[in-house]
């Protein structure tokens, strides 16, 4: 952990500055404060709020972590089916490429039709746009395996199934967390769209403070919006470091 927090150091002294010069943008009145609130009033907002947003914030990281663990476990299934048996990949894998390009808040409402207003829209768009980064980079780590591995592996006669699970997913591992990564990021877009348009969570206090013409709040809300998508990665992260670290030559990959 303390390496990653070296490694986040000059992220971190450039936040900062963006913050500093934020702060005196505002307290020298060169932009209205109805338009663009300083950091300090953001903060002040979000602990007076806190009950409010806490709670939104909460069913958020639920949708998430819901729809997360749900494409986490159909796309490196997915993955897996498509390696095994390539006729099936060749015929259905174009079709997934062209339904990640789509864009989520185009079938949202779609998905309030089918499922009703709450969480479970919320859930299926998070599940939908954090699919395709796991399918697509557990597959593609399924096909990288060094073939000097595979050749030595060959020498013990294994059957498909045994040389996937304890050959080719090890190796992969890099790749899979890595799309996990990207797809952390992701499912907290879907999340919060999915909200805005079926309501509850971060999205829903977004699009109520909006009407309001609390610019404050709706800034409270995005930046705890991104509170969770990095505490997320964060989190992959530190999983990544504890899981690869004494694996050098994976780590490369």
């Amino acid at each position: 952990m303390k390496n990653i927090l070296v490694e986040k150091l000059p992220a971190w002294i450039f936040f900062f500055l963006i913050i500093a010069i934020w702060q005196t943008i505002v307290a020298q009145q060169w932009v209205p404060s109805y338009l663009l609130p300083s950091p300090r009033e953001i903060i002040q907002t979000t602990i007076d709020n806190w009950t409010d947003i806490g709670s939104a914030l909460l069913s958020t990281l639920l949708s998430i972590v819901w729809g997360l663990g749900l494409s986490f476990s159909i796309g490196v299934v997915l993955a897996i089916t498509f390696f095994a048996v390539p006729l099936l990949r060749k015929a259905v894998l174009p079709f997934c490429i062209f339904f990640q390009t789509v864009p989520i808040i185009a079938i949202a409402p779609l998905l309030v039709i089918w499922f009703g207003f709450g969480q479970p829209t919320v859930k299926a768009s998070a599940f939908i746009v954090s699919l395709f980064p796991i399918l697509a980079n557990t597959l593609t780590g399924l096909q990288q395996t060094d073939p000097q591995l595979k050749e030595l592996f060959s020498l013990y006669k294994p059957n498909v199934l045994t040389t996937i699970f304890k050959l080719q997913i090890p190796s992969a591992l890099p790749y899979i967390l890595a799309g996990l990564r990207i797809a952390v990021g992701l499912s907290v877009i879907g999340a919060i769209v999915g909200e805005f348009i079926a309501g509850g969570g971060l999205g829903s206090l977004i699009d109520s403070a909006r009407t309001q013409q609390r610019v404050d709040l709706v800034f409270s809300g995005v930046m705890m919006s991104s509170v969770l998508a990095l505490a997320l990665i964060f989190l992959i992260d530190l999983v990544t470091k504890l899981l690869l670290g004494k694996r050098p030559y994976l780590r490369k990959a």
